[in-house]
């Protein structure tokens, strides 16, 4: 609680999954903060609960230079979290020039923004991905992976991380990097993801789909422990062996998708075969992360099971949808 009193921190993507989750935390825990929002979406959790009425908001684009430096120099921010992004795999491949503006070109927008405004940014933790390793021929990632994505989604996270390192490298800028696995948690409204997607088609009684062929091999990471993961990110950030650096955030539990539906099952209590289409696109088959250097450098640890963290996510989902136990 000591360290974020005061502290006023920039969340961008404040409306997505992570910000609204991480947006309400720093709010408890007595820091002040200014949101970005490109759009008003009425059923963004941030909003929704209320979270909205006790933050600052920013409208506009991330990749918008104008709006960056208005963000940070005009609200007088020490600590920007970079969360902005296009996040689905589907749209990425539908849509790469969309997606490569808002996260290429957005997270060098806001480091610019940050090195303009220079001393008063203190710490500036971005949101890269797993999908940023590529299809790595050893499991699981380690930080000393290569980088190596080919599609699209992935590259711009493989370019959100080089852009970063440059900025450190060249500037001194104060950041890190995360790289977490298949982030779930109640909040998330991009049906396509296969935990929201099957939490809804069980409750509407229906056969959930899963659009591989159910073997893809993944780690899931629930939305809490990432927001804790963010925050130990900024509270270490004065460390040299942080700065400047990446560190993986995961489960370390893979699975495939087929086991994850099960346990989705499980967590709703209703029992229907999914419905395997095996259509998916623009997949790598196999990816999960090592977590030791977190666990070792930031005395990170993961506190969510997997049951645990699916009950919270089936419980908002039934008061969000409106479905009784």
């Amino acid at each position: 609680m000591s360290f974020w009193p005061g502290r006023r921190v920039l969340v961008t993507g404040a409306t997505g999954l992570v910000g609204a989750w991480l947006t309400r935390d720093l709010l408890e825990r007595g820091a002040e903060v200014v949101a970005l929002a490109r759009d008003w979406d009425p059923q963004s959790d941030l909003i929704r609960s209320g979270t909205v009425q006790r933050v600052t908001v920013v409208n506009g684009a991330v990749e918008n230079i104008g709006v960056m430096m208005r963000a940070v120099n005009h609200h007088g921010v020490d600590t920007v979290f970079h969360l902005a992004a296009q996040t689905q795999v589907r749209a990425a491949y539908r849509d790469p020039f969309e997606t490569f503006e808002s996260n290429v070109r957005g997270t060098y927008t806001v480091l610019e923004a940050c090195r303009r405004i220079g001393a008063p940014v203190e710490r500036i933790v971005v949101a890269s991905s797993d999908k940023a390793y590529g299809d790595a021929a050893r499991l699981p990632y380690t930080e000393d992976t290569r980088l190596d994505a080919r599609y699209p989604y992935d590259t711009s996270k493989l370019c959100t991380d080089f852009i970063t390192r440059s900025y450190f490298a060249t500037y001194g800028l104060p950041v890190t990097i995360a790289r977490c696995g298949n982030i779930y948690g109640g909040g998330d409204l991009n049906w396509d993801r296969i935990v929201p997607g099957t939490v809804r088609s069980l409750l509407a009684s229906e056969r959930p789909i899963i659009r591989s062929d159910g073997k893809l091999t993944r780690d899931y990471v629930y939305v809490k422990e990432v927001v804790a993961a963010y925050e130990l990110l900024a509270e270490h950030l004065h460390r040299p062996e942080v700065r400047g650096e990446a560190f993986n955030f995961a489960s370390e539990r893979p699975m495939s998708v087929l086991e994850l539906v099960e346990a989705i099952i499980g967590a709703v209590g209703v029992r229907l075969e999914p419905d395997v289409k095996n259509i998916a696109v623009a997949e790598i088959r196999d990816q999960y992360l090592d977590a030791a250097r977190a666990k070792r450098v930031l005395g990170w640890r993961s506190r969510y099971t997997l049951e645990t963290g699916l009950a919270e996510t089936v419980a908002w989902y039934r008061e969000f949808l409106g479905k009784a136990a």
